[in-house]
């Protein structure tokens, strides 16, 4: 990992206490970036989310779709674990946490948005993340590239009515005309243009010219996460600095959830019998989260100042150790996985 993914901790923290200075030393700045909005999507944070999003995009090579009849049995598991298992375990768990345990402790105006950004942000896989979760773990990497195309390709057509779907479970409304409107913006658009751009790189230099380019591009993307969260801590700093609780809380369903899709992606491999090499990042695409997606929809969705926003930064904030929590159990328990073929 760069020195950005590494410390990326860090860096939120210090976003957390920036963005909470500039908030409160220049609310109007604040609330006029706030204002500047297209059918409810915020021009700002569209802007940032896009160039978060499409760098990554970038490393996504949709031609290995063809490779998913190749690994249609080991990629089974990752896709029921993403997209049977995860979200609705999610909301599971956000009504059993944030509704019932921990409700005395919450504010109440901001409950059901807080279950709206845990669903949001167990609702679509990681994507970029993933490739260094992989690496870390040892992990084959024509099934991740190959899973990952699918999961994004997937991701188009499932995230808004499974997003929809959940919300509505939850008795919480949402427009579906700003839903469908944000897949579009943050999904379809970002996919098209990384791969056009992606095709444009191979065609001018090949793979080093693409290298040499995403590389360049990471740091960008990191700043435009990093900035986004000033922006959403600008809004956010009153509502934690009078519940610092409420961030601890929102990561505990997040944690569960995590070792357990991980955990459970983990076990379901060993038992079918899959390499090692494919067990990892099979367990590691179960439990990442594209946080990135999930903060753009929250607040498109929701707003700045929402409890649904504040939810998706949460997964940010923890993110790196945990999954490098993940890639450690991973690599340590890979005698005892392979022990039983």
């Amino acid at each position: 990992m760069g020195f950005f993914e590494r410390y990326l901790t860090l860096w939120v923290f210090l976003c957390i206490l920036v963005g909470i200075s500039l908030g409160h030393g220049f609310p109007t700045l604040f609330q006029t970036l706030g204002h500047l909005e297209i059918s409810q999507i915020n021009i700002p944070v569209a802007i940032l989310i896009w160039l978060m999003i499409i760098p990554m995009l970038i490393k996504v090579d949709f031609h290995a779709l063809h490779h998913v009849k190749e690994h249609w049995r080991r990629m089974g598991v990752t896709l029921f674990i993403n997209w049977a298992v995860k979200p609705f375990s999610m909301a599971l768990l956000a009504w059993l946490f944030i509704r019932v345990l921990f409700a005395p402790l919450l504010p109440t105006d901001q409950i059901d948005s807080y279950i709206a950004g845990l669903i949001l942000l167990a609702a679509a896989p990681c994507t970029a993340m993933v490739f260094v979760w992989s690496n870390l773990s040892g992990g084959e990497p024509h099934f991740t590239l190959s899973q990952v195309a699918l999961n994004d390709t997937i991701m188009i057509f499932a995230f808004a009515p499974i997003v929809g779907f959940l919300l509505g479970l939850s008795s919480i409304t949402i427009p579906w005309d700003t839903l469908i409107l944000s897949v579009v913006l943050y999904i379809l658009v970002p996919v098209v243009i990384a791969q056009v751009w992606r095709s444009h790189l191979l065609k001018k230099g090949g793979e080093p010219v693409l290298v040499r380019t995403l590389d360049r591009l990471g740091s960008v993307s990191l700043s435009a996460l990093l900035a986004t969260l000033v922006l959403l801590f600008g809004f956010q700093g009153k509502q934690i600095l009078s519940q610092p609780l409420v961030i601890a809380l929102l990561a505990v369903p997040i944690l569960i959830q995590v070792y357990f899709n991980s955990g459970l992606a983990y076990l379901l491999n060993r038992k079918l019998g899959v390499a090692h090499c494919v067990a990892g990042p099979s367990a590691l695409i179960g439990a990442s989260n594209f946080f990135e997606l999930a903060v753009a929809t929250a607040i498109s969705l929701f707003g700045f100042e929402s409890g649904a926003a504040l939810a998706t930064v949460v997964g940010v904030l923890i993110e790196v150790p945990v999954m490098l929590s993940v890639v450690r159990i991973v690599n340590k328990s890979k005698h005892w996985y392979e022990s039983a073929r």
